[in-house]
């Protein structure tokens, strides 16, 4: 690959190079490449940096105080449900518990939040199984086709269609 660079570099019109720089290109290039494979290690006298370590804008016990809402130990302010505001930080509720020391268990909602949204899934049958109600709905079904039946009707009086007529006449 340090061959096609330096070829592509000599020809181009704009570079004028004398020939005994070109070996020093040639050579040059080849060790930038092999830098890029390899990285020369570099013994350093400074350890690698250890993860930064976070104190919350509150403890954890303050965060779960009050059950309407949660407080984010990120900057101390109150919401219900954490999922966007750890978003909006480049969190996971994983890096979350990770970067404050949290249990697996620490919740992510309010816990009245949650209690009303499961109350109002409750309410519209959310999690009640489809057998039941699509029994129900099929016996609704066939008494609402036996009331829609049309009755009979009386012959209408009046010309007959065309091909009628012309059966009829022949």
């Amino acid at each position: 690959m340090a061959v096609e660079i330096t070829t592509a570099w000599l020809s181009n019109p704009n570079t004028r190079v004398a020939p005994e720089d070109v070996h020093t290109f040639l050579k040059n290039s080849h060790a930038a490449l092999v830098g890029m494979i390899d990285p020369p290690v570099e013994a350093s006298a400074t350890p690698p940096e250890a993860p930064e370590d976070y104190q919350g804008a509150v403890s954890a016990r303050k965060s779960l105080a009050d059950p309407e809402i949660i407080i984010s130990m990120i900057d101390g302010k109150p919401y219900k449900a954490l999922r966007r505001h750890l978003a909006a930080n480049g969190l996971t509720p994983g890096t979350y518990r990770e970067r404050y020391g949290l249990k697996a268990d620490y919740p992510m909602v309010a816990p009245n939040y949650s209690k009303r949204r499961a109350e109002v899934a409750k309410a519209l049958g959310l999690g009640r199984k489809r057998v039941a109600s699509a029994e129900a709905s099929a016996d609704e079904a066939a008494a609402s086709e036996a009331a829609a039946a049309p009755e009979p009707t009386a012959k209408l009086k009046g010309k007959r269609p065309v091909k009628a007529r012309a059966k009829a006449d022949a």
